[in-house]
């Protein structure tokens, strides 16, 4: 099933090529945080509709409540979705990127594995994956000392 998700992932990504944007616009924010070469590889689309794969396969894992779920955001590999209402959020930026580098320590497949896990067993707010983009976008807007986040991620993850 997962090679499915990646597969869906993977077209989800294709048919939003054009419209991405680099998070290189946001290097004079972001920076000390994310480094240029990271944001020139991670992507942002805005969509009147956040993109989430309906595999009846995923709702008998129990992830029902999580797909039907109203999220602002959501990051699939190194290109994450949000609603033009919070196109200029920084915040949801800085959490998404969070993801993306989350991605791309674990992976494709470890990543979407722990990620079901964790929604399984703990939840959406206390999935450990999570946490961890909910406390980096707390970190960020609350002024916090600059720190290489994929570096501090690929140490704790």
């Amino acid at each position: 099933m997962l090679q499915q998700i990646e597969q869906w992932i993977d077209q989800t990504n294709l048919k939003h090529q054009e419209q991405r944007v680099a998070c290189s616009e946001f290097f004079d924010e972001f920076e000390g945080f994310y480094s240029l070469d990271f944001l020139q590889q991670a992507y942002f689309v805005i969509v009147d509709e956040i993109p989430k794969p309906h595999f009846p396969e995923l709702r008998h894992l129990g992830l029902g409540d999580f797909i039907d779920m109203d999220v602002n955001g959501i990051t699939y590999k190194n290109t994450y979705y949000i609603l033009p209402h919070l196109a200029s959020d920084l915040r949801l930026h800085f959490h998404e990127l969070v993801h993306v580098a989350q991605w791309q320590i674990l992976g494709s497949i470890a990543f979407m594995e722990r990620y079901i896990t964790e929604i399984q067993t703990k939840g959406y707010y206390d999935a450990p994956l999570e946490k961890m983009a909910y406390a980096f976008d707390s970190y960020f807007i609350n002024g916090g000392e600059k720190i290489d986040v994929p570096h501090f991620i690929a140490q704790k993850i």
